[in-house]
């Protein structure tokens, strides 16, 4: 075929498929109109010039409340990509994307466009081209839009007419694409460093001192290397911007990356690996600062759902020395107030404390969540013994002055009393997560420590506000019972709870350890508290006799060992033999196109086990899962593990219970409340 029988072909079959673009898009309305970001392709110049090249912009326009994104989405999303279809001689180079912003979602971040944007691309027309010829480009176009809650991937048909002619440009369309374009970031002049140093990744952008900086932020184009979601610092060194961040991943070579100045300026740069200066005098960036609204509803969500913790059965044997101590008070003013305040001050440090730790611990690179102490055996042991020794000491087997009488230590051990009592509270507390704690604790995921840790604080302060109150309000006050001989007998009742938490707490700790040889230390530990104590209660009493006492019972705790030993480990294996949680195991059940139900639990989770035995594990949910096929998978984090603490993490929640339902084909899980109930679940798989 020669050439001129080319072009001729050429020419007639581009112009039809371009009818047939716009023929899909009139005869599809529906779906053209169902898209929750509407795209638009327009070209500055309708004539570009053969040799020439014109300008492209694919304008977006999110419904109000949706997202799209950047090349680079984040922990989530996508940025757009279009399969073109255009004539020859025309190129079409790559879209360019203005400065994004920050979102984080759920844990995640997020760089995005909540409002409408324009992707600009640049179009070059090859000189052999004829003038008059019909240069109608048009291509699919695929991208995500997302609000808070659902992603939907989206994908239209865009077409623009063109025509080679003149290359004329309107100077109406020459003032939008000049707007368009200075939304760009610029291209930086030189080329910046980046080395990597343990989990920390350090850049070094060359920007002249004098350069404005508000609210700085750096988005990495390159994937695999940063933790998007993970604090930058900025710093001044000289002439070079120095940014830290914590390191995701194993990317090398150069790097590209977006660095936003504000006012939605922004620079384009270009990372070489290399040594990199120390940091310098810190300057203030996007992380540092925090969205009021999310901090001050995360406090809120703290304190009443430390409120609500009062009444979960894990918190109940504490407040039980709690009243105890109240009743003793008998109403005096000034002894209610000093436990009060005793009581709430425990409970607020031991919060406090507990959320640096967890801070610290995140920070250095673990992957621990909220109740993390509880993973380890060497604290449940100490919180097994103590919860031992108080109830041997609510039984009257021995005195302590916080507990006990001693007049003239009244004043003293009241203060001391509370604040150990609001301590151990706040300390026994956390394994469970509440209405509107889960959430709460969550946003301290995303807050600056110096913001999370009053959300820490606000959970004791909630947890103490029953007694707080109390202690201050002479109306409540008044109504408590006044002291008598019934205090004896109510102590010793309130060893019953205290009682059956040193049982959890063991039955807790043979679940941890899981071999019979791992208990034995334990056990010789618990044994010797017990024959302490017992000896000791037994000295105060002026009764030397209590050895055989005390020998029959220490055989006791270790023939009780013994058997413990024996039945371990078939207890964990059918305590495991549920599907287990793991990423593959769940892409595996929803390509099933099956509903899939992933619940996150741990043996220490006494609200967790509520819900397993009050909802979950009820006939009647069984046989609604069984009759649509649901596959239920268990994210079992009482040991803890970093892959469960990053999927928690992933829905906005550094603690258990997590429980997900995957309808099949959606895009993103349903988070079901953290209390439970056989009809929600009945409902969810269609019963």
């Amino acid at each position: 075929m020669d050439r001129g029988k080319d072009v001729f072909v050429t020419a007639l079959w581009r112009p039809v498929l371009a009818l047939l673009a716009f023929a899909l898009l009139a005869l599809s309305p529906a779906r053209a109109q169902s898209t929750h970001i509407q795209p638009k392709l327009v070209a500055e110049s309708a004539a570009p010039a053969p040799g020439g090249a014109t300008t492209l912009a694919l304008t977006m326009t999110p419904d109000k409340g949706w997202h799209g994104y950047w090349i680079n989405g984040g922990d989530a999303g996508f940025g757009l990509s279009v399969e073109w279809n255009l004539p020859e001689g025309v190129t079409v180079a790559p879209f360019r994307y203005p400065v994004p912003e920050p979102l984080i979602l759920f844990g995640m971040m997020n760089h995005v466009y909540e409002h409408p944007y324009a992707l600009l691309a640049d179009v070059q027309i090859d000189q052999s081209i004829a003038p008059g010829t019909d240069l109608t480009l048009s291509g699919v176009a695929n991208w995500l839009a997302c609000t808070d809650k659902v992603c939907v991937p989206e994908k239209a048909v865009i077409s623009v007419a063109l025509k080679a002619g003149d290359g004329a440009v309107p100077a109406a369309s020459r003032t939008r694409f000049d707007g368009w374009r200075a939304l760009l970031p610029q291209p930086l002049d030189r080329s910046g460093t980046w080395e990597r140093r343990g989990d920390t990744v350090r850049f070094a952008i060359p920007l002249p001192a004098g350069s404005a900086l508000d609210a700085p932020y750096i988005f990495i184009e390159t994937q695999n290397l940063v933790d998007y979601v993970a604090p930058q610092r900025f710093s001044r060194n000289g002439d070079f911007l120095i940014v830290e961040t914590r390191a995701k991943g194993e990317a090398t070579g150069p790097v590209a990356a977006l660095l936003k100045l504000g006012d939605g300026r922004g620079l384009s740069v270009h990372l070489e690996p290399g040594a990199v200066p120390a940091a310098g005098e810190a300057i203030a960036g996007m992380t540092d600062a925090i969205d009021l609204g999310l901090f001050w509803a995360a406090l809120g969500g703290a304190i009443l759902g430390g409120l609500i913790l009062n009444l979960m059965p894990c918190v109940f044997p504490i407040l039980s020395l709690k009243a105890l101590s109240l009743a003793r008070s008998g109403g005096d003013a000034r002894s209610a107030k000093v436990e009060a305040l005793a009581y709430t001050a425990g409970a607020i440090v031991t919060a406090l404390l507990l959320g640096a730790a967890l801070l610290a611990l995140r920070a250095a690179g673990e992957q621990v969540g909220w109740a993390f102490q509880l993973q380890h055996p060497v604290s449940v042991l100490a919180l097994l013994i103590l919860a031992l020794a108080i109830t041997l000491n609510l039984l009257g087997t021995y005195d302590l002055p916080s507990f006990g009488g001693g007049q003239a230590l009244v004043d003293k051990g009241g203060a001391a009393g509370g604040f150990w009592t609001g301590a151990l509270a706040a300390f026994v507390a956390t394994p469970c997560s509440g209405p509107l704690l889960g959430a709460a604790l969550g946003a301290t995921l995303v807050l600056p420590a110096w913001a999370a840790l009053p959300i820490f604080g606000g959970l004791g302060l909630g947890l103490a506000l029953p007694f707080l109150a109390v202690g201050f309000v002479p109306a409540l006050r008044n109504r408590l019972p006044k002291p008598g001989p019934w205090m004896d007998r109510f102590r010793k009742w309130m060893a019953l709870p205290m009682g059956l938490t040193a049982l959890a707490l063991g039955w807790l700790l043979w679940r941890q350890l899981g071999s019979g040889s791992q208990l034995i230390w334990p056990i010789v530990a618990v044994a010797m508290a017990l024959v302490l104590l017992t000896h000791y209660g037994a000295m105060q009493r002026g009764d030397r006799r209590s050895w055989l006492l005390i020998a029959a019972g220490l055989l006791f705790v270790v023939s009780l060992g013994s058997t413990v030993t024996e039945v371990a480990d078939t207890e964990r294996t059918t305590a495991a033999s549920g599907s287990t949680f793991s990423p593959d195991a769940l892409a595996k059940a929803r390509a099933t196109g099956k509903p899939v139900f992933v619940y996150f639990t741990a043996d220490w989770c006494l609200s967790c086990k509520a819900n397993e035995a009050g909802a979950i594990n009820r006939e009647a949910v069984q046989d609604a899962f069984d009759a649509v096929g649901v596959v239920t998978l268990v994210g079992d984090w009482t040991n803890g593990d970093p892959v469960i603490t990053r999927t928690l993490t992933e829905h906005g929640r550094n603690s258990v219970p997590l429980y997900l339902w995957y309808a099949p084909g959606a895009a993103k899980p349903d988070i079901l409340p953290q209390i439970l109930t056989p009809g929600m679940l009945t409902e969810q798989a269609g019963g």
